[in-house]
């Protein structure tokens, strides 16, 4: 070739590598999928460039193979982590011959910051040859090509994957709004009844529920519910099981409301979550009330004797978790005459549960000892006293669970 005719091929060569750049500019700009951008990347190496192989891995959850030519796949035994992750830079292999790689020649990997995003694999050279190989003679070419391209690619992934986290909060704010109409607008406060509540999710949606629900002129119910598992599955859960609850709770007595949601907490759930709940409906004129502990945290019941003495009892005759058998196997009910100026607790796991910075739980005891010390003092300022006293007591640590609470004083 005369020295004006290798002046034309070089010149029409940059022109190739510019135009190719300004297409897969351009294709970027019109948000092609990856397919068609590794088909032109394919194309402009294997057609234009004349590399003989080449393997592109890509991080997604794991390290694949995005694209290929040139190589037996099935033969092929390339570990990302054992046998690339070492490559910061661009390496010849071909000089210093490594295992599993010896059909390469070049490693070229792209990184963003420290993150490894790719790793792409070219080889050709002939040793026989005399002339220059594509893979040498081409590497910056090449290597600024895998940059844009794998760039571009990552570029698409975080878009979608800030589509979906933007779906996900939207998800969680409509569940979160949904949640916060189960709890009751009101809790009593007159001549028989001083009740207050609490609740604080772990996460924006959480599984905890209670309720206070008028059934008659002198009759009331209340209740707190736990679903195992967190989050909007447990919202949705929780959300048909109180619509369930309430559409029930004026009709039957509570042995067989229980039964009922047991087996609608199994349909929906399907055995996959159940929930836990402690349920007492409370007559003004006899004073009696009658409740059932599916499984719940058991209440504290405080009372005083004759003497004056503060006693305790913890509510915790009933069955087991609702969701957890088809039938449930065996369902007591409680019944307690209540004497005036008595005060229930009703609480979640994530109250007991809550540990220090020793790692230590708050625990049942703690809790009882709160209360009973302070059992004089207006409902909604027993419950500021007990977050009070847990936010104290974990010190740096986070809330590990959602915590309800829910306190009734009996005039």
């Amino acid at each position: 070739m005369t020295p004006f005719n290798k002046i034309g091929a070089s010149s029409r060569l940059k022109d190739y590598k510019l135009n190719t750049l300004l297409d897969i500019s351009k294709a970027i700009n019109e948000n092609l999928s990856r397919e068609e951008l590794f088909e032109q990347f394919e194309e402009a190496l294997r057609e234009k460039l004349m590399i003989g192989k080449m393997v592109l891995f890509m991080k997604e959850e794991h390290w694949l193979v995005a694209v290929s030519f040139g190589v037996d796949m099935e033969a092929l035994d390339i570990d990302v982590e054992r046998d690339l992750l070492r490559f910061r830079e661009i390496a010849h292999v071909y000089l210093n011959p490594e295992p599993h790689l010896d059909l390469f020649d070049v490693v070229i990997p792209v990184f963003h910051k420290a993150q490894p995003l790719a790793f792409l694999l070219i080889g050709d050279i002939d040793e026989e040859s005399l002339q220059i190989s594509p893979t040498i003679k081409h590497r910056p070419f090449i290597e600024t090509l895998t940059n844009i391209i794998v760039v571009a690619i990552e570029n698409k992934k975080l878009a979608k994957d800030q589509l979906r986290q933007e779906g996900i909060r939207k998800e969680l704010e409509l569940a979160s709004e949904m949640q916060s109409m189960l709890f009751p607008r009101e809790l009593p406060n007159n001549d028989k009844l001083q009740a207050a509540a609490y609740y604080q999710p772990h996460q924006q949606v959480g599984g905890d529920y209670y309720d206070y629900i008028p059934t008659s002129d002198h009759e009331v119910v209340f209740c707190m519910a736990d679903v195992s598992g967190k989050g909007i599955p447990a919202a949705f859960l929780m959300s048909n099981f109180q619509a369930y609850l309430r559409a029930l709770i004026k009709r039957i007595p509570l042995f067989y409301l229980i039964q009922r949601l047991n087996r609608k907490v199994m349909d929906s759930a399907k055995g996959e979550k159940f929930i836990t709940m402690f349920i007492a409906k409370y007559d003004y004129n006899t004073r009696v009330l009658n409740y059932i502990n599916a499984g719940q945290n058991p209440p504290l019941l405080l009372t005083r004797n004759e003497d004056g003495m503060i006693q305790s009892e913890l509510l915790k005759t009933g069955c087991t978790g609702l969701g957890m058998f088809e039938d449930l196997p065996k369902v007591d009910e409680g019944i307690i005459t209540i004497p005036e100026g008595a005060t229930l607790l009703c609480y979640t796991d994530g109250v007991v549960e809550l540990e220090n910075d020793d790692g230590k739980e708050f625990g049942l005891d703690a809790l009882i000892k709160l209360v009973a010390e302070n059992g004089n003092m207006s409902m909604e300022d027993l419950i500021e006293l007990v977050k009070t006293a847990l936010n104290s007591y974990k010190g740096n640590r986070d809330y590990i669970d959602d915590i309800a609470l829910l306190s009734v004083k009996f005039i």
